[in-house]
């Protein structure tokens, strides 16, 4: 008859067993998207389908989305993109030396972070959620690269009520596709990015306007620099 102290590891070891399968599955469902998001859009996020305002959306490649839409992105959300790894310690130092310092509340997230964020989690905080950011961060810089990550960035980031992408936010605002977007109208749908609820890209008053202005600005830096180098 089993006594109870050879019973406890035997038990142990089963549940050990079985966290390491579910962490396993885990690993291999995670590749597994990844991997076949590398080539195909993904479908639908977790943002999209429990927005009460319904999906409004249309996938342009990035070839064909004006580049100043890219670069507007770079400006106003990561001027490091195309020299991180994924994670920008610069700017999640200054977040938090801001935060600190009371205000408006600031965050450090890089485009890749936001990416993974947007495609495979959902929104809100929590240790778990940013942990889980974190591993599908680094899986989306090595298997997908910059340009496939921006690509899928602007194509799923939220540009307005109901609406996904800078296509369609082109042609909510603009009334035409983000293949001819003009460099001030790139830069007012970078201006929404934040927070797409609450501003709009046509017409923007008070701050949205004049952040997205600056975002203009930044456009030619971006250019002039290099910054947008990854993406050629």
């Amino acid at each position: 008859m089993m006594n109870a102290k050879s019973a406890a590891p035997r038990r142990r070891s089963r549940w050990i067993g079985i966290f390491l399968k579910i962490v396993g599955g885990f690993v291999a469902l995670s590749l597994l998207m990844v991997v076949i998001y590398r080539f195909v859009p993904p479908p639908v996020t977790w943002t999209m389908l429990l927005d009460p305002n319904g999906i409004t959306k249309d996938w342009m490649s990035l070839d064909r989305m004006d580049p100043d839409m890219a670069r507007a992105a770079i400006a106003a959300e990561d001027s490091r993109f195309c020299s991180h790894h994924g994670f920008d310690a610069v700017a999640i130092a200054q977040a938090m030396r801001h935060n600190a310092s009371g205000g408006r509340i600031r965050g450090g997230s890089t485009i890749s972070q936001q990416t993974a964020k947007n495609v495979f989690l959902f929104q809100g905080g929590g240790f778990v959620r940013k942990g889980l950011e974190a591993w599908f961060t680094l899986l989306i810089e090595a298997i997908w690269g910059k340009r496939r990550i921006m690509e899928v960035y602007l194509n799923v980031a939220e540009t307005g009520i109901g609406t996904y992408g800078a296509q369609a936010g082109a042609i909510r605002y603009f009334r035409h596709g983000a293949q001819r977007l003009t460099r001030a109208e790139a830069a007012r749908l970078a201006a929404v990015l934040p927070l797409p609820k609450k501003r709009a890209a046509i017409d923007p008053h008070g701050f949205t306007r004049r952040y997205g202005n600056s975002i203009a600005t930044r456009i030619g830096i971006v250019q002039r620099d290099g910054l947008d180098s990854c993406l050629k």
